[in-house]
């Protein structure tokens, strides 16, 4: 096991906490410093893990304040959003459509539905009858309000 300089421990428990694979952080540690090391050299910079029990507590503060940024930061990441999401399935179905595609058009729409919800669902919850019952109940059709996501602008940044 090669003893590993400050900002290669450091790039290693930065990736980790922003959840990368000890494999996808070994293969990252290769490209961007040139050096091999093992997965389980990786997992032992993770705090989480039972391998990284006996990690400094620099690494251990640099561990949590990385993951708490990028649990944080993530809503700043466009796809993130439903919003985007959805902006971005509706143009794709658009030009399906428009390509004459709609196999391709209906499982765009499919995926939109799901994503708002399950809309992509035919039935209806009735009151006056328990879900599980057999009585008369031939379909149930589920009621929804849709309602936008917060703090998303109406419009978007060009």
């Amino acid at each position: 096991m090669a003893v590993l300089r400050s900002e290669v421990k450091a790039f290693i428990v930065q990736a980790l906490a922003c959840f990368d694979t000890p494999s996808q952080v070994v293969a990252a540690v290769k490209t961007e410093f040139g050096i091999e090391i093992s997965r389980q050299q990786c997992e032992s910079h993770d705090p989480t893990k039972f391998a990284g029990q006996g990690l400094g507590k620099k690494w251990v503060e640099l561990f949590h304040d990385a993951r708490k940024r990028f649990r944080e930061e993530t809503a700043d990441i466009p796809i993130a959003n439903r919003a985007f999401r959805l902006r971005t399935l509706g143009r794709m179905a658009e030009k399906a459509e428009n390509m004459k595609n709609m196999a391709l058009t209906a499982q765009l729409l499919e995926q939109a539905a799901k994503e708002v919800g399950d809309v992509y669902v035919n039935r209806r919850l009735e009151p006056d009858k328990p879900l599980g019952s057999q009585a008369d109940q031939p379909h149930a059709i589920a009621e929804y309000t849709l309602e936008p996501d917060e703090n998303v602008p109406s419009t978007p940044y060009l």
